[in-house]
């Protein structure tokens, strides 16, 4: 009886592509160990926090308005959205935050700046800076050529604007004014009182101020004290003068 023949079985051979996708997987799934691990090790976080130009604005408060904390996620820090949350504080003017490999962010602040100061209702002295924001003065010192502002309420929106308009002056053509106090009229709902430490006492209105000031100073330069008024039409009296009243608190057109 003739022998029958079996034939061998082919030894199924994986494919490239089959070996290829499996070099991928496990690649992916390495790549993605590393980042684990990575993410979870102190030299992905946060380990130091520097403060530059903060002046009026307390370390703790330029904290909680950036939302960084030390151990945070140092790649999840967007300077960009930092910076325009930190501007929101009536403090700072502009921010820019800057980061450093490994863990370190750097929070560089430009502060409104002083222009008047104020005492609060327990009698402490508060620099007001040009956003018209309120802070003490107790670390950062007192500059004696900027004036006070007396009887102004906290909401009066006027303050705000007193605040811009002094900020928008040179420090020189303000220098003398030692006191500054709401004197609004019907006319002139802005009006203020303005006395300078040459003994002059001036009538203006806020809106008018950044443009009558030249003439203030040199009415100041060359005469004795006496009374200014720069309102829709400038005008100087001594004190020493006999004119009479020069009503001063009438409602202008004066």
């Amino acid at each position: 009886m003739p022998k029958t023949r079996i034939p061998l079985l082919k030894e199924d051979k994986p494919s490239k592509r089959k070996n290829r996708k499996i070099i991928i997987i496990l690649a992916l799934l390495f790549t993605a160990l590393l980042a684990v691990i990575f993410f979870r090790s102190s030299i992905s976080k946060i380990t130091a926090i520097q403060m530059q130009g903060d002046k009026y604005t307390s370390r703790e408060q330029l904290l909680a308005a950036s939302g960084l904390k030390i151990g945070g996620q140092f790649f999840a820090v967007s300077g960009d959205s930092v910076g325009k949350a930190l501007e929101e504080l009536d403090t700072v003017q502009e921010a820019q935050v800057s980061k450093k490999f490994p863990g370190v962010v750097t929070i560089t602040v430009k502060e409104y700046p002083a222009v008047a100061y104020e005492l609060d209702q327990t009698g402490v002295l508060e620099a007001i800076l040009s956003s018209g924001a309120a802070v003490s003065v107790t670390d950062t010192g007192i500059a004696v050529e900027k004036p006070i502002l007396t009887n102004w309420k906290a909401d009066d929106p006027y303050k705000t604007k007193l605040c811009q308009a002094l900020a928008g002056i040179p420090n020189e053509l303000t220098s003398d004014i030692s006191e500054i106090v709401p004197s609004p009229t019907l006319s002139f709902p802005d009006r203020i009182k303005l006395y300078t430490r040459s003994r002059f006492e001036v009538i203006t209105a806020i809106s008018l101020l950044k443009d009558k000031v030249g003439y203030l100073n040199q009415v100041i330069l060359t005469e004795e004290p006496g009374l200014i008024k720069m309102l829709e039409a400038d005008s100087y009296v001594p004190f020493h003068s006999e004119a009479g009243d020069t009503g001063e608190d009438a409602e202008p057109g004066e």
